[in-house]
């Protein structure tokens, strides 16, 4: 028997971990990652599909989407889906609003054909870009934890995977990958990161950087998931001696101040965030500053005016609790 190539081996076993039962979707661009990532899946799994999403966004990019179907067809995959979508007026940068319409997109299909799962191909040099670009941005834990194992239907198997080995993987099965143009554009800072920042790491602080990255993303997730559901209790906790009923949580909940004073800075924080989107606004919009100034109503009062909030909601302290003020 023919020898596995290590790069071959590697990526069908991370997807083996992580193969739900029932109909798995493979969002698939063409590139090496997820070409790895879909030839893996169709051979370790019995019910496989595959989907490919079309930004309109460079040139051919329709040419490539049907490219990327045929094979998929050719290969056994079923259903095989094409979705074209439209980054027109979607809020953020470009490379956001690709984001934003391709999540949206690839949720569709698989709610379309009732897909158990989708995977994406994101690898462990992804997750440490990741990890750098929340770190330039001065990002708390939820930035620093990088991009989830699972979220929802969407899953991402090689995340403890190298990008070399999803092209040593295509190399070795015959498969031609798509480079896409964008991965070394300098007007996109995950480019730069990619091409300059992060092999400036390694030559300075050796290879194992890439993986110690990707690592501490996942110690920082795991630390986090701990502290968001002691900040759920607590939330539930503050609104609970404020309004004096049992715990539960409408649009219209108020938050004890004193209850909120004793808290930790860690749990606090995390309590007036969630409060917050409770409220109503975006958690897209509401960013760290949002945050301190509500906190400052707890910890730094000094009879200043109300917070604004993203999608137009004033919070102000009135008489030891924090509430929603009329516009």
């Amino acid at each position: 028997m023919a020898r596995i190539p290590p790069s071959v081996a590697a990526v069908r076993q991370a997807v083996r971990r992580d193969l739900p039962p029932g109909l798995v979707l493979v969002a698939c661009s063409g590139g090496a990652d997820s070409l790895a990532l879909a030839a893996a899946a169709r051979f370790v799994g019995s019910d496989v599909g595959l989907v490919t999403v079309d930004h309109g966004l460079q040139d051919g990019s329709d040419r490539r989407a049907l490219d990327v179907a045929s094979w998929a067809r050719e290969a056994g995959f079923a259903p095989v889906e094409v979705a074209t979508v439209s980054v027109a007026g979607l809020p953020g940068g470009p490379e956001a609003a690709a984001r934003s319409a391709r999540y949206a997109a690839l949720s569709l299909v698989a709610t379309r054909v009732g897909a158990a799962a989708i995977l994406l191909g994101h690898t462990r040099d992804d997750q440490a870009e990741t990890v750098l670009l929340a770190l330039a941005r001065g990002a708390g834990p939820r930035g620093l934890s990088g991009m989830p194992r699972t979220k929802g239907i969407f899953r991402r198997p090689l995340l403890g995977v190298g990008r070399a080995d999803t092209r040593k993987a295509c190399a070795a099965l015959g498969l031609v990958p798509w480079e896409d143009p964008h991965n070394v554009d300098p007007a996109f800072a995950r480019s730069r990161v990619r091409g300059a920042a992060l092999p400036a790491l390694v030559e300075a602080l050796g290879p194992a950087v890439v993986a110690n990255l990707a690592r501490s993303a996942e110690r920082i997730a795991a630390d986090s998931a701990a502290l968001d559901a002691l900040a759920e209790g607590a939330l539930l906790q503050a609104y609970a001696a404020s309004s004096g009923s049992a715990p539960g949580l409408a649009a219209e909940a108020a938050l004890d101040v004193s209850e909120l004073s004793g808290f930790s800075a860690a749990i606090r924080t995390r309590v007036l965030h969630a409060w917050a989107k409770v409220l109503g606004a975006s958690g897209s919009a509401l960013s760290h500053r949002h945050v301190v100034a509500l906190d400052a109503l707890v910890v730094d009062w000094h009879g200043q005016g109300a917070v604004h909030l993203p999608g137009g909601i004033r919070v102000a302290r009135v008489r030891g609790q924090l509430v929603r003020v009329p516009d």
